[in-house]
């Protein structure tokens, strides 16, 4: 009785994530300001900027997209993910993606949009480089290299630990005859029963 209560308890706990999700709400409204503030400003300065004035305000406009877009994935995954399943009334609304990415594609999803970003940053950084110093284009360029090398290594330990658990019949393997975890280990019961009988 005592451990199913605390059981009870802990797996409740889970909700207590709901309102990091809700403050990610309230920083992806924050950052449509500051879009639309640098919207405003790219629009107005359109006819007397120069060409790479209007690349950087376009890339800068493109930077603040990827990063609205890499909240409302850790929005939607977290919130499925480790809190609970969102029950839309029209499913037709639900994007394709939702409750099909997992931890280890969350990481991945997090990753890439972070060295997309990074990127961004340089290019912006280049394309102005009379405003920008040489010591602060080699550290970019550092930080970028070391977010490509992280997702690299993220990407193959992901690779090796599902290689490692393909090869080793693990429950976690893809599974070809499209069973559930428990009806996989159920047919496993009852093939190795089939086979000490």
């Amino acid at each position: 009785m005592i451990a199913r209560t605390l059981e009870r308890g802990l797996f409740a706990s889970r909700w207590l994530m709901a309102p990091f999700y809700v403050g990610l709400v309230v920083g992806l409204a924050v950052l449509l300001v500051k879009f639309l503030q640098e919207l405003v400003h790219f629009a107005e300065g359109v006819f007397v900027a120069t060409e790479s004035q209007v690349i950087l305000g376009a890339l800068s406009l493109i930077d603040l997209s990827l990063t609205a877009n890499l909240i409302l994935l850790v929005i939607f995954s977290g919130y499925e993910n480790f809190v609970s399943r969102m029950d839309l009334h029209d499913q037709n609304e639900r994007p394709e993606w939702m409750g099909k990415v997992d931890f280890s594609g969350l990481k991945m999803k997090l990753i890439a949009s972070i060295v997309a970003i990074s990127a961004i940053q340089l290019l912006k950084s280049f394309m102005d480089l009379s405003e920008t110093s040489d010591r602060d284009i080699y550290w970019m360029t550092v930080v970028h290299v070391v977010f490509v090398l992280s997702g690299v290594f993220l990407a193959l330990s992901d690779w090796l630990t599902d290689d490692a658990h393909g090869k080793a019949g693990d429950s976690h393997a893809p599974n070809p005859k499209g069973e559930s975890d428990s009806e996989a280990a159920a047919r496993h019961v009852r093939e190795d029963a089939g086979v000490a009988g």
